[in-house]
C-alpha cells in the first residue's frame, strides 16, 4: 500500500483488468460450490471469495496470486462446522467464524515471526498424500448430492457406508442433471475453455434448466440469498470454549499457510519472480480476519485462479483487487438468478475440483521413486479420508522424518571412525601430522568425526568408540564438524568419560564456533574440564607427544 504508484500506474493495467475479470468468472461458481460444501451456506462462500481476495491482494507478498476459498480450506471448515454443530449446536455458527478470525491472527503471527520459509519444508510424499486425500474426500462428499440425497453426517466414511442405499434410491432428475454437468466439466474442449470456463457453463445451463424446464420437478436449489453487503459479526467466545476454537484455528491457519505458499511457488515459476513468504502470510491473515468478521469462508492462494490470472496477462496485485470487486458486482446484480442454482450442479463443480486436486502425476510414479515415499503417501491419503486431515499430516511427517533421520544416520556413521596403527581406515593428514602420529608409536588414537552430526549418529559413536591395546591418549578430532546436536555432544561426553575411566587422557581438537560453545556449555572443554583442548589436530598431536615424554621421564 505504501508504494501507491502501483495502483495508479497505467502500465499493465489492461492485463490486470482482463486477468481480474477472467478470474472472477472462474471464482463465482467455485465460491457457491464451496459455500454449500462447507456447511456455512453459499453466501459464506461468496463473501469469502470477495473479502479474502481483496485484502490478500492488497497486503500480500505475491504479485499475481488469487486468494479465495479453496478445496482444502473448505474441507477443513466443513470438518470444523460439523464438529461444532455436534458438540455446541447453539453456538456453532459463531464459534465457526471465530475459528476463521483466530486462524487469521495465527497466520499474521507466523508472518511476523518470519516463519514463511519453514512452512513448506514438508516431505513431498506427505504433501502429495494429504492433497490427494483432500481430493478423494471432496469427491466422496459430493456423491450424495449428485444422486439427489443429503450428504450423511460423519464424513467420507459415512458416505461409503451409505452408498448402497443411496444407489437404490437415486432421484433420477437430479442425478441426470449432476452427471450431465460432470460430463461438460470433463469433456468441454480445451480450446473453448480459453473463452469460457466449464464451471460457468454448467452453472448457467443448470440454472436456466432449473428455472425454465424443471420448476415443477422438486429439484433441491440453493434458495434465497441475502441481498446487499455482508454485516459485521463480532466473534464472541465464552472463556470455557476458547480451548475448543484455538486448536481448530491453529490447524486451519497451518493448512492455509501451506496451501497459499505452494500456490505462490506456482506463481513464481510462471512469472519468473520471487514472492515474499512472510508478507504473504501477513496478508492472508488480515484477509481471513476480515472474512471471518463478516461471515465469509476462510481462503488461501488458489492455484486455478492464479494460473488463469497470470495467463490472462495480470502482472500486479491490482488484478486480485479487480477480481474481488468484479465478483462483488456480479453477486449483487445476479443474486435472484443464483437462488435457482441446483445443488446437483454445485456438487458436480466440487466433484471436479476434488478430481483436479488429486496428485495424479506422483500417484502414477511414486512406486518407481521410492517404496518408502509410496507407503507414506498412500498412508497419509487413507488417514486423510477415513480419520482426520491433521492427524494424517502429523503421522506422515513423523514417519517421513524418522526414515530420513535413519538414512542420514546411516550415511553419517561412515564418518565416525577410530584411527590407530592397527586400523585399516585411512585419514587424510598433512605430512607433519603423519610424522607426529608415527612418533607416538601406537600410544595415541584419533577418534575422528566429520560432517554435520545429528542425534541419529549417537549409536554409531558409542559403537565405533574403541581404544586399541597400549594406547595412552585419545584425541577427539572435531575439526571437520560444522554442526553438533545436543545428543551428539552428550555422546562425545560419554566417550570421554568412558575413556578416562580406562586411565587414558583425552584431548579435544579442532572444536570451534558453535561446536565449541556447545561443548563448553556441557563442561566437556573449557574451565574446570578434565580434558585438554587444542585448536588443531597438529597441536593436539604435539600436546600428546609432550605428555607421553613427561610420562616416560617420570617412569
Amino acid at each position: 500500500m505504501l508504494n501507491w504508484r502501483i495502483w495508479v500506474d497505467r502500465r499493465g493495467l489492461r492485463g490486470d483488468l482482463f486477468g481480474g475479470v477472467t478470474a472472477a468468472i472462474v471464482s463465482l461458481p467455485l465460491a457457491l460450490a464451496f459455500g454449500v460444501a462447507s456447511g456455512a451456506g453459499p453466501e459464506a462462500g461468496l463473501y469469502g471469495a470477495v473479502l479474502v481476495g481483496f485484502w490478500a491482494a492488497l497486503f500480500g507478498g505475491t504479485r499475481t496470486l488469487i486468494s479465495e476459498p479453496t478445496g482444502p480450506m473448505t474441507l477443513m471448515m466443513a470438518t470444523v462446522m460439523t464438529r461444532l454443530a455436534a458438540t455446541h449446536p447453539e453456538e456453532a455458527w459463531a464459534l465457526g467464524f471465530a475459528v476463521v478470525v483466530l486462524a487469521g491472527i495465527f497466520q499474521m503471527l507466523f508472518g511476523f515471526l518470519k516463519l514463511g520459509r519453514y512452512v513448506t519444508l514438508m516431505p513431498y510424499s506427505v504433501i502429495s498424500g494429504f492433497m490427494s486425500g483432500i481430493g478423494v474426500t471432496l469427491v466422496l462428499l459430493q456423491v450424495a448430492p449428485l444422486l439427489g440425497h443429503v450428504t450423511p453426517a460423519g464424513g467420507a466414511a459415512a458416505v461409503l457406508m451409505a452408498l448402497p442405499e443411496m444407489l437404490r434410491e437415486v432421484r433420477p432428475i437430479e442425478a441426470a442433471l449432476g452427471l450431465s454437468s460432470l460430463a461438460v466439466l470433463f469433456l468441454q474442449p480445451v480450446a473453448w475453455r480459453r473463452f469460457v470456463p466449464p464451471q460457468l457453463v454448467v452453472l448457467l445451463l443448470g440454472t436456466l434448466l432449473a428455472w425454465f424446464f424443471l420448476a415443477d420437478s422438486d429439484l433441491r436449489l440453493i434458495g434465497s440469498l441475502p441481498g446487499g453487503l455482508p454485516s459485521l459479526r463480532l466473534p464472541i467466545v465464552s472463556p470455557n470454549l476458547i480451548g475448543v476454537v484455538l486448536v481448530d484455528a491453529l490447524l486451519l491457519a497451518m493448512l492455509g499457510c501451506v496451501d497459499t505458499l505452494l500456490t505462490a511457488m506456482v506463481a513464481d515459476s510462471l512469472t519468473r519472480s520471487q514472492h515474499d513468504s512472510n508478507r504473504e502470510l501477513m496478508g492472508q491473515g488480515i484477509a481471513n480476519i476480515v472474512s471471518g468478521l463478516f461471515g465469509g469462508l476462510p481462503g488461501a492462494g488458489a492455484t486455478m485462479g492464479t494460473v488463469v490470472n497470470i495467463q490472462s496477462g495480470a502482472t500486479t496485485p491490482r488484478s486480485g483487487m479487480i477480481r474481488a470487486l468484479t465478483l462483488l458486482v456480479a453477486i449483487l446484480l445476479a443474486a435472484p438468478l443464483l437462488e435457482n442454482v441446483p445443488m446437483a450442479v454445485l456438487a458436480a463443480i466440487t466433484f471436479k475440483v476434488g478430481v483436479d486436486i488429486l496428485d495424479w502425476s506422483f500417484l502414477r510414479r511414486a512406486h518407481r521413486v521410492s517404496y518408502a515415499a509410496t507407503f507414506i503417501m498412500y498412508g497419509v491419503l487413507i488417514l486423510t479420508v477415513l480419520v482426520d486431515l491433521m492427524v494424517a499430516v502429523g503421522i506422515g511427517v513423523f514417519i517421513a522424518n524418522v526414515i530420513t533421520i535413519e538414512r542420514l544416520a546411516r550415511v553419517q556413521s561412515n564418518y565416525v571412525r577410530i584411527v590407530d596403527p592397527a586400523s585399516d581406515l585411512s585419514l587424510p593428514m598433512r605430512d607433519v601430522e603423519k610424522e607426529l602420529f608415527d612418533q607416538a608409536q601406537g600410544k595415541v588414537v584419533i577418534f575422528h568425526l566429520s560432517g554435520p552430526m545429528i542425534f541419529g549418529v549417537a549409536k554409531a559413536i558409542a559403537r565405533e568408540h574403541r581404544v586399541s591395546q597400549g594406547a595412552r591418549i585419545l584425541i577427539v578430532d572435531l575439526g571437520d564438524v560444522p554442526l553438533l546436536s545436543t545428543t551428539i555432544a552428550l555422546a562425545i561426553e560419554n566417550v570421554i568419560l568412558d575413556t578416562q575411566a580406562e586411565g587414558l587422557r583425552v584431548i579435544v581438537a579442532g572444536a570451534n564456533g558453535k561446536v565449541l560453545s556447545r561443548l563448553e556449555g556441557l563442561g566437556v572443554v573449557g574451565k574446570g574440564a578434565s580434558t585438554i583442548s587444542a585448536a588443531t589436530r597438529e597441536e593436539a598431536l604435539r600436546c600428546a607427544l609432550s605428555l607421553l615424554r613427561k610420562d616416560a621421564a617420570v617412569n
